[in-house]
């Protein structure tokens, strides 16, 4: 039986493909941005982070990468380039489907921590309990109700592509890879 996934042609031209230094960047810039706003909306993530204020946190996934300082405010900012990471977070997975997979499964992809334990504690913290209130957002710009529907719209469409993806044949997380006991325990946390 044939063992390779119909999405490994993806896999090999991302692994091709490096885009322009700037829109790198500007993709850290906004990334940096997302990250303080949901900081914003939980104070005891902020003070948890404040306590680690001028620590530089090295995000890796592949060749990508992200250099954050902690500020004395407890939000992010991109880190000087000449700055040594006090934490290096490297995401230990290469492929973006196994990725995916973890994820639709409710899981965080499995990450090789180096560095200061207590800041790794603390991002620890972060991953376990901080969540991007979408829908609050969407209420402030369109309303509670217009906002209720796009998220239970959204919510719909993300259970689909997880039964689509999970039935895709070949893929690495196809048909019978994930068992009803998986798709429970994500319906219930989610």
């Amino acid at each position: 039986m044939n063992k390779t996934s119909p999405f490994s042609f993806l896999e090999s031209l991302a692994r091709q493909l490096q885009p322009p230094v700037w829109l790198v960047e500007e993709g850290q810039q906004r990334l940096v941005l997302l990250l303080n706003h949901i900081l914003m909306q939980e104070k005891e993530a902020q003070s948890r982070l404040a306590r680690k204020k001028g620590s530089v946190i090295h995000l890796r996934w592949g060749a990508f990468a992200l250099d954050l300082l902690v500020t004395p405010a407890g939000l992010t900012d991109r880190a000087p380039a000449a700055m040594p990471a006090d934490l290096v977070l490297s995401v230990t997975l290469e492929a973006p489907w196994a990725i995916v997979q973890s994820l639709l499964e409710g899981k965080a992809p499995p990450v090789k921590i180096e560095g200061d334990v207590q800041l790794a504690a603390e991002v620890g913290w972060l991953a376990d309990n901080l969540r991007w209130d979408v829908e609050e957002d969407l209420s402030r710009i369109l309303g509670d109700v217009p906002a209720h529907a796009i998220s239970g719209a959204g919510q719909r469409l993300l259970a689909a592509v997880r039964e689509f993806v999970a039935r895709v044949p070949g893929s690495p997380f196809g048909a019978g890879s994930r068992s009803g006991s998986h798709a429970a325990e994500f319906k219930a946390s989610s």
